[in-house]
């Protein structure tokens, strides 16, 4: 099983166990993920601490299964659905946060960083783009400029970049997660829940992005630079 679920006390601890691929997500583990957060609610608990195994919160998307935007459709509604949980989550991170890592840590609401970490949102190496949700979500966590600064120059940021800027709330390992998170259990729920809805507002969409999106998903550069990744070379980009 690629995600492991437990429940003690009213806080769900859900954590990513793919070490083999640092903790990258494929499909399957993705659906599974989603499966867990669902359950967690269902069942009662008042918070969800994700977490990944042996060191490694989550290194992306297993690109050695990623074919086309059809998983970046499904991964936009897993994110959103966690994004608008009415409890509390929060994200312990360790090791590698990026691509999709990243943006699984800006779909929760809280952020405890332990020693080493390190954050960032690859695309530029790949030939790909994330949507919109996402790079809003960095830019308010992270400040635009470091979001700008991962984005635009593909950037490795660490764990003290994160504590300056903001992105991280606390400092430590699961257990500090854990003493957060049952902080959270006995507040008001309803003051939680709407708390959260006020702070959520989705962006409006934009028709350039989305095309911008699209032309990206379905370029020659994003082919290149998945041969680029499984072949472990430096991409050559051309811009089509």
């Amino acid at each position: 099983m690629p995600i492991l679920s437990e429940t003690n006390d009213a806080v769900t601890v859900v954590t990513i166990d793919r070490t083999h691929r640092r903790n990258a997500l494929d499909l399957t583990a993705l659906e599974e993920l989603h499966a867990a957060v669902v359950a967690a609610v269902e069942s009662g608990s008042r918070a969800v601490v994700l977490t990944g195994a042996e060191g490694h919160f989550c290194a992306g998307a297993d690109l050695t299964e990623l074919e086309d935007v059809s998983f970046t459709e499904r991964l936009a509604e897993v994110l959103h659905h966690l994004a608008a949980l009415p409890i509390t989550t929060i994200a312990a991170i360790s090791g590698s946060c990026m691509g999709l890592g990243m943006q699984l840590a800006v779909a929760c609401d809280l952020r405890v960083v332990d020693v080493p970490a390190r954050f960032a949102v690859p695309v530029s190496k790949l030939g790909l783009m994330v949507d919109k949700w996402t790079l809003d979500r960095v830019a308010r966590f992270w400040g635009e400029g470091a979001a700008r600064h991962m984005v635009l120059t593909a950037a490795v940021l660490t764990d003290d970049d994160a504590w300056r800027l903001g992105f991280a709330q606390e400092r430590g390992d699961l257990a500090v997660a854990l003493d957060l998170a049952r902080r959270a259990v006995p507040l008001a729920p309803l003051s939680q829940s709407g708390s959260k809805l006020g702070m959520g507002a989705v962006p409006a969409a934009d028709a350039a992005y989305s095309a911008a999106f699209a032309r990206a998903w379905a370029s020659e550069d994003l082919a290149e630079g998945q041969r680029a990744f499984t072949e472990r070379r430096a991409p050559q980009f051309v811009g089509r």
